[in-house]
């Protein structure tokens, strides 16, 4: 009974876990096995120990003091903060949108062959928007822990076909070792892993679920610890995966069409089509979660950018409700669909490298910052501002890689 109630309690963790893990997680988690076997195993456990950091930091922030990040940024640090996140915020939304309808056509035109990549990333991004348009949270939840137990049968299913060698598995996970020529990938699977910007949607679907006090807080750790277990699993066992077909043959739409093939040498046909649908489940659940929680960060900085904040107002029924929630909603799911009929312009590529590089170092910083003040409640522990400091340290590493690019 208590598992049963458990599972019941679980959900706003397992959205951002669903969330989460994307197509771009897929690509560098595929990429890492493939070079380095499982040697790299344990940037993966620690990416998701990072994301978990980080969004336990933003939910015992917005517990604690009643406020949202996009409230504490405009509270707590120059007007241009905001600003800046908010041309982020459209660029990435606008990357993003068309990399998971590019995404989410490739897995269906892979199962079904009959309509374009082009075709079925427009049909995939009008039904996510029909989804979060027309039904509640609730509802919205329910779709995605669906979508999380796929993947969890996926996980286990391609894990256990690659006839991996468990001791080295084991090595590979809890011995960090750097081999020559890995340092980029390794930071690069770090960063990707669980998500970026997604991380702030974890503060609205909380309040979906009415978790609004402290004393909720040992709920949220416990959901978001579901959360990242499942997540850092879902990495080791695309790179165990990978490790099985050659590097050469892991990149873009190739990627995924080699997995399958491979894991249809080990298993038949009946393997491969339980990879393509796994792969289907996480790439379609990710656009369904940016829909749905992406327009919430849009919509409460042009509700709060208006108002003097003193603790938060700005209810999810409220923001689902606002108009720029709605326009935001359908510039996210439509504008970028015709990137899939173009090449993307470079100086969109260049503008999201750069503002995206530095979102995550500029996160770890403002939880150092925000979570250790005198007068909040529920401090920063020891291990937390550790953890804080080592992000900080490995995304700066990422955005000044990110920046050297387009020097």
């Amino acid at each position: 009974m208590k598992l049963k109630s458990l599972i019941k309690d679980l959900g706003p963790g397992l959205v951002v876990a669903a969330t989460g893990v994307g197509a771009g997680d897929l690509v560098a988690a595929s990429v890492g096995g493939a070079h380095f076997s499982y040697v790299i195993l344990w940037s993966a456990v620690l990416g998701a120990i990072l994301k978990y950091t980080l969004n336990e930091g933003i939910a015992r922030w917005q517990l604690a003091s009643g406020r949202s990040m996009i409230e504490a940024w405009k509270s707590y640090f120059p007007s241009w903060v905001s600003y800046y996140f908010l041309a982020y915020l459209v660029i990435w939304s606008f990357i993003v949108g068309a990399a998971l309808s590019g995404a989410c056509g490739l897995a269906a035109h892979a199962i079904f062959p009959q309509l374009s990549v082009a075709q079925w990333g427009i049909i995939h991004a009008v039904l996510a928007l029909v989804l979060v348009l027309y039904f509640k949270y609730q509802f919205f939840e329910r779709i995605m822990k669906v979508m999380i137990g796929l993947m969890f049968v996926f996980v286990i299913f391609t894990t256990l076909i690659s006839q991996p060698d468990w001791s080295l598995v084991i090595k590979g996970i809890i011995i960090p070792k750097i081999p020559k020529g890995s340092i980029w990938l390794i930071l690069g699977i770090i960063g990707g892993v669980g998500g970026s910007v997604t991380l702030l949607s974890y503060g609205y679907w909380i309040k979906e679920r009415k978790w609004e006090n402290s004393s909720f807080l040992p709920k949220v750790k416990i959901d978001l610890a579901v959360a990242y277990v499942l997540t850092g699993l879902f990495g080791v066992a695309i790179m165990i995966t990978a490790a099985q077909i050659q590097p050469e043959v892991v990149n873009g739409n190739g990627m995924v069409l080699s997995l399958a093939d491979k894991i249809g040498e080990n298993s038949g046909q009946v393997g491969k089509w339980i990879f393509l649908l796994g792969f289907w489940g996480a790439v379609f659940s990710s656009m369904l979660g940016v829909w749905q929680g992406v327009p919430f960060l849009f919509a409460d900085f042009m509700k709060t950018r208006k108002t003097t904040i003193t603790k938060s107002s700005n209810e999810p029924a409220e923001l689902n409700k606002e108009k720029s929630y709605k326009y935001f909603l359908f510039f996210i799911a439509l504008t970028p669909l015709i990137l899939l009929f173009f090449q993307k312009p470079v100086w969109i590529i260049i503008a999201y490298a750069v503002t995206g590089s530095m979102f995550m170092p500029f996160l770890a910083f403002t939880l150092f910052w925000l979570n250790n003040r005198k007068n909040e409640v529920l401090k920063n522990s020891i291990p937390i501002n550790i953890l804080l400091i080592i992000a900080f340290g490995l995304f700066s590493v990422l955005m000044g890689m990110k920046l050297w690019e387009y020097v």
